[in-house]
């Protein structure tokens, strides 16, 4: 990275442009800080020696570039950090999709379209903007696309603190927000970090339905169900499958719970509404999906990632959770010969749940 502009910008009103900027391009806030992460560095090394980060090796895979932004991106002194709100209007309520266990639970960020692609492009025309008016400048433009500590980067830049369920919170919109980066060589000055307001309150921690939040701000992924449900590849543990309820994608719970999220926003951006009716739709009714179904209706979402025989697994699960039923029966007996041993194991577990039930 160098930055080539031929005069020396104004850098404290260049931050305030880039700001303005960012909000223009659609998102909530931004906000910018340096790059030292010392005590994140040692939080996310005891996090990964406790072994919670489960099958997510990648997690451990680049050593101390996640931690050392000028190590993943040389010539990294600033970070610019963005937010953007992602629930839009007339999505279903969540608490009342959980309740109504004939239907498919999926986490309000996955309902629309994938947030990655399309943060990415306001980014770049992010870079573009600053580039147009300074000249060229080194950048990196990141959302979930390598090792970075977003939350942390984002806490440092002012935007909101980690709550004691690890995700972030701002005081003025709660927590249902994406983050992306922008790394630079620009000296531009940091935003004070945001403090944290969680005070005496556990909520998260006790709504947890398999009680993945072990202690405060620290969570073990291999009990979480946004785990299971979308990182873990194989077997979903015995143990685990009834308190995951009707989950299918995801889980909000610790979200849902949160004080803080009476002030969330609603997203302006279209492209999240809810598709397929995913914000509510009757498991029998996905359980039917075939595979090519189920690749043309996820094209360009986040719940791609769980693949078709996670999708089937997770909802067999769903499935032997729901309350008896000669319709919940038929569909999981259609599955019972699946190629998969996977779903085949996860569907024999559902009709002896509900055999018994």
């Amino acid at each position: 990275m160098s930055a080539t502009a031929l005069t020396s910008p104004d850098y404290i009103a260049l931050a305030g442009d880039i700001k303005r900027w960012a909000r223009e391009l659609g998102f909530a806030e931004a906000g910018i800080t340096g790059t030292h992460l010392g005590d994140d560095e040692l939080h996310l090394q005891r996090w990964l020696d406790d072994g919670h980060h489960g099958e997510m090796e990648y997690m451990a895979r680049h050593g101390s570039k996640r931690s050392r932004p000028a190590e993943l991106e040389p010539g990294t002194l600033r970070v610019i950090s963005v937010r953007m709100d992602y629930v839009p209007p007339g999505t279903r309520n969540a608490w009342d999709v959980i309740n109504d266990p004939s239907t498919g639970y999926v986490a309000r960020y996955a309902l629309g379209r994938d947030y990655h692609k399309l943060m990415r492009n306001r980014l770049q025309k992010l870079a573009e903007r600053i580039h147009a008016a300074i000249g060229d400048f080194g950048y990196r433009a990141y959302v979930d696309s390598a090792p970075v500590l977003e939350k942390a980067l984002a806490r440092n830049a002012g935007i909101g603190w980690i709550g004691k369920h690890t995700v972030l919170i701002n005081r003025r919109a709660g927590s249902y927000f994406f983050l992306g980066e922008l790394y630079t060589d620009l000296p531009l000055p940091s935003d004070e970090p945001a403090s944290a307001h969680c005070g005496s309150c556990r909520r998260c921690i006790d709504i947890c339905p398999t009680q993945a939040i072990v202690a405060p701000y620290r969570l073990d992924a291999r009990r979480c169900i946004s785990y299971l449900t979308i990182e873990l590849k194989g077997s979903i543990p015995e143990e685990l499958r009834a308190p995951m309820g009707n989950r299918i994608f995801g889980c909000d719970d610790c979200q849902l719970i949160c004080p803080w999220n009476k002030f969330a926003q609603e997203a302006v951006e279209p492209d999240f509404a809810p598709r397929h009716s995913l914000d509510g739709a009757k498991l029998v009714e996905l359980f039917d999906w075939s595979e090519d179904e189920f690749l043309k209706r996820t094209e360009g979402m986040a719940i791609r990632r769980t693949g078709y025989e996670g999708w089937l697994r997770n909802i067999a699960v769903a499935l032997g959770n729901a309350p008896h039923s000669a319709e919940v029966l038929l569909a999981l007996q259609a599955r019972a010969e699946h190629p998969s041993a996977i779903v085949r194991e996860h569907v024999a577990w559902a009709l002896a749940r509900q055999s018994s039930s």
